[in-house]
């Protein structure tokens, strides 16, 4: 007999057995002692904080034990902070999404304690040239022209989160099912975003949006009597966006699907995003649907499919450039002032601009992060930069990292695209991942040129999605050998 047969079970303590024991007993009795308290003490406060811990001890494990749910979870909080920080004040939520990214590279190392990390799918070109990005924006703290180093910590988002995203992306989404799951939990908050959307068209704004729109936010939220629609994102210029993106990425992601209930899904998901662009109100937004589907056309690389694309596109614009169809639609009237070189609006950034480009010609790295735009008057009310608008993402980089940030940036955004779009027209075989690939690379593309009009792409949500976007488009070999095996398997057997 082995030495394990001759084991008493009745000698051994085990789940709630251990109970007995009188060390445990004392914990147990601590930790009692511990939640009355805090329920007297604080009452509902109380049993609220006893909950967010006991939830978060629960979820800690799971994530220790499942890294990859660190990484959905900052998808979920690139979507909810904004919205959360409306209604509850005074919370550095602004963290949250470092908090995790952070909590998942610990998990990581403590789920692979005892064997060594495999950071070979992580060791890409695109990870490379976020650590160089990531590099020159560390250099802006000791930037002469910056004067705050709470201003920089606020603006670490803009080099911060592609550092850590991009090769968590690599490391997690390499088979098409984790493709899907990623494209799955994407298109539940997109459809949430819009139902908000629809909500706060049908009904109103609630108590805590009516308290951010009476801050001063009504004077862009709030034109002629109508409502822009913002839903739970930052802004409608981001909600306006971003429902566009998705517009793109679902709708062209939908051609990719064999069963009839996922194809019917992703083309719900598509067209909702649309039509929350749409409510949003937002003119720069509608250049994501017109440049992505003009980008995916090109990608087909099918005269037929280019010529139908192109002729629609044109129709478009013809549509609200030079006729006044549904002119009575607050949203359609909005979207057609996009098509006005006389646009007052529009004549403002560009007066903003001049006055920005006599500034920054003798300040080749900026005025560093976190210092441009009105935003920066939290920490520097009375810098030049901080009373100037920005609007424009690419304005702001310029505004913040200088002439040699703005190059190095728009280099690497560039370079991602022209790759993954050669990658895409000449290098993969599969129909199947052509038409995923070329989804993805269609929404950035539709995102790049809507940032010019708006600080869309850095900022959430749309700032994760694109993250993991450039590592997916720059990943496709992974993909492809995998769909290579499958074959083979299915041919031997």
């Amino acid at each position: 007999m082995s030495a394990h047969n001759n084991i008493n079970p009745f000698e051994n303590y085990s789940g709630s057995m251990n109970l007995s024991k009188p060390g445990y007993l004392l914990l147990l009795f601590a930790l009692l002692s511990i939640v009355g308290l805090l329920v007297v003490k604080l009452g509902i406060l109380g049993i609220i904080l006893v909950l967010a811990l006991l939830i978060g001890s629960v979820f800690l494990y799971y994530l220790f034990c499942y890294p990859i749910i660190g990484f959905y979870t900052a998808i979920a909080l690139n979507f909810l902070l904004l919205g959360i920080g409306r209604y509850i004040k005074g919370l550095p939520l602004g963290f949250g999404i470092d908090g995790i990214l952070v909590l998942t590279y610990i998990a990581l190392f403590m789920n692979k304690f005892k064997e060594k990390i495999n950071w070979t799918p992580a060791k890409k070109d695109i990870t490379f040239l976020c650590i160089l990005w990531f590099g020159y924006s560390l250099f802006e703290i000791i930037n002469p022209e910056a004067r705050s180093i709470q201003a920089w910590i606020s603006g670490r988002g803009i080099a911060f989160y592609p550092l850590l995203f991009v090769p968590l992306t690599l490391l997690f989404i390499d088979t098409n099912k984790k493709l899907e799951a990623f494209l799955y939990v994407w298109a539940f908050f997109s459809i949430l975003g819009t139902l908000k959307g629809i909500m706060q068209m049908t009904m109103g704004v609630d108590f805590a949006e009516q308290e951010w729109l009476n801050e001063g936010s009504y004077k862009t939220h709030i034109l002629f009597g109508k409502l822009r629609v913002f839903s739970f994102y930052s802004d409608a210029g981001q909600f306006g966006a971003n429902q566009g993106y998705s517009g793109v990425v679902f709708l062209i992601y939908a051609m990719s699907q064999s069963k009839s209930l996922s194809k019917f899904f992703f083309i719900f998901v598509g067209l909702l995003g649309i039509y929350g662009m749409v409510i949003s109100g937002t003119r720069g937004a509608l250049s994501v649907p017109i440049v992505g589907f003009m980008t995916y056309f090109v990608l087909s690389k099918n005269i037929k499919v280019i010529i139908i694309g192109v002729t629609f596109l044109m129709l478009l614009f013809v549509f609200f450039k030079y006729t006044t169809i549904a002119q009575g639609n607050a949203q359609v009237r909005r979207m057609r002032t996009a098509f006005d070189p006389n646009d007052a609006s529009l004549q403002v950034r560009i007066d903003n601009q001049k006055i920005l480009k006599s500034y920054l010609s003798s300040r080749p790295f900026g005025g560093g992060i976190g210092h441009g735009g009105t935003k920066a008057q939290k920490y520097l009310p009375n810098a030049f930069l901080s009373n100037v608008a920005t609007d424009s993402w690419y304005v702001l980089i310029w505004v913040e990292e200088g002439i040699v940030g703005l190059l190095l940036h728009l280099g690497i955004l560039f370079y991602v695209m022209i790759k993954a779009s050669l990658i895409v027209m000449f290098k993969i075989k599969d129909p199947i991942l052509k038409y995923k690939i070329s989804a993805l690379i269609a929404g950035m593309a539709g995102i790049m040129v809507a940032s010019y009009g708006n600080a869309v792409l850095g900022q959430m949500p749309t700032a994760l999605l694109i993250y993991a976007t450039m590592a997916i488009i720059l990943n496709t070999e992974v993909l492809e050998k995998e769909n290579e095996l499958n074959q083979n398997l299915l041919n031997e057997s």
